[in-house]
């Protein structure tokens, strides 16, 4: 097979102080034949001027994208590229030095294979050396940590997918499913998500191929803000939000969600009082249930306006 040209992509919103790492991980890459691309998603910081001293070397380049939308930002990445496969890493993220060449890798060896990403580790704030008592293992994944050992494996279950923050898709995959939907992904403040969850359930309907690929690895810095109860109610409010509108782009809207979605908020109560003096336990149940009080009132806002969404032929 011939080899498949890589461009590594970083979308960004005022992240300025961690920018310029993220950057530099990736002109330090042992694949020497990229493309790095920096979409500028109306960023209101310094963002400019980290990159500016950078763009002297010919692999980087800088892209401004008025339209605020993590979504919309990966597309304007993604239609600037040249490469066959589109690697996308946070701006708060870092890359290991063979990142790219474990993604390029997994591709040449498997034509089939639509999207791929790999191991996050945590880099956690200056003075924070362990998660808060109140957070359970499985909330602190909310923070981009992903491990699914150290064997590449070929994921089925959609749940399971990559994290956005250090992912890859084949350019005709994206290109086939019309790219990104601009109504998931983080847009400012507002967390929505389930992007990545929508593509990989695209991918296994129409037979691809997603991966895991341990030797991929980047490490997430974890911002103080997000060492913070209220960070995870936000967080979870609009998990319901994205979940809610998922399911309705694959068919599922009408009446029966305002049933599972009352029988998930049921539950999460009756375990945030089970768990009452389990403190991580007790916060992941009441997160949980917060939750489904966002996708009960986006059920809702549908079932009064319905709505047409560009990708619901996808």
């Amino acid at each position: 097979m011939a080899e498949l040209s890589i461009s590594a992509i970083i979308c960004t919103h005022n992240r300025d102080q961690y920018l310029g790492a993220a950057i530099d991980s990736l002109l330090a890459q042992t694949l020497e034949d990229i493309e790095v691309i920096v979409v500028d998603n109306a960023s209101t910081d310094t963002t400019a001027e980290v990159v500016q001293p950078r763009l002297s070397d010919p692999r980087l380049r800088y892209v401004y994208e008025p339209t605020l939308g993590l979504s919309t930002a990966r597309n304007t990445g993604a239609n600037t590229a040249n490469g066959d496969i589109l690697a996308y890493l946070d701006d708060d993220a870092i890359a290991s030095a063979q990142w790219l060449a474990s993604l390029v890798e997994v591709y040449e060896k498997d034509s089939k294979v639509a999207i791929a990403g790999g191991k996050v580790t945590l880099l956690w704030p200056p003075g924070v050396h362990r998660p808060p008592a109140w957070l359970s293992d499985d909330l602190a994944s909310g923070l981009g940590a992903y491990d699914l050992g150290n064997q590449v494996q070929y994921i089925k279950n959609p749940n399971l997918t990559p994290r956005g923050l250090n992912y890859s898709l084949r350019k005709t995959f994206l290109d086939s499913v019309g790219g990104f939907d601009v109504n998931l992904g983080r847009i400012g403040k507002n967390l929505l998500s389930n992007e990545e969850l929508h593509m990989t359930q695209l991918a296994l309907k129409n037979s691809w191929h997603v991966v895991y690929v341990p030797d991929a690895l980047a490490a997430h810095n974890v911002s103080p803000a997000r060492l913070k109860p209220g960070w995870f109610l936000s967080r979870s409010w609009w998990q319901g939000i994205s979940e809610c509108y998922r399911e309705q782009v694959s068919g599922r809207a009408g009446v029966a969600q305002l049933k599972w979605g009352g029988e998930r908020l049921v539950r999460g109560v009756y375990k945030t009082v089970k768990y009452v003096n389990d403190p991580a336990q007790r916060f992941e149940n009441l997160a949980y249930a917060y939750g489904q009080l966002g996708y009960l009132g986006s059920v809702l806002r549908y079932l009064v306006k319905p709505y047409k969404s560009a990708k619901s032929s996808a």
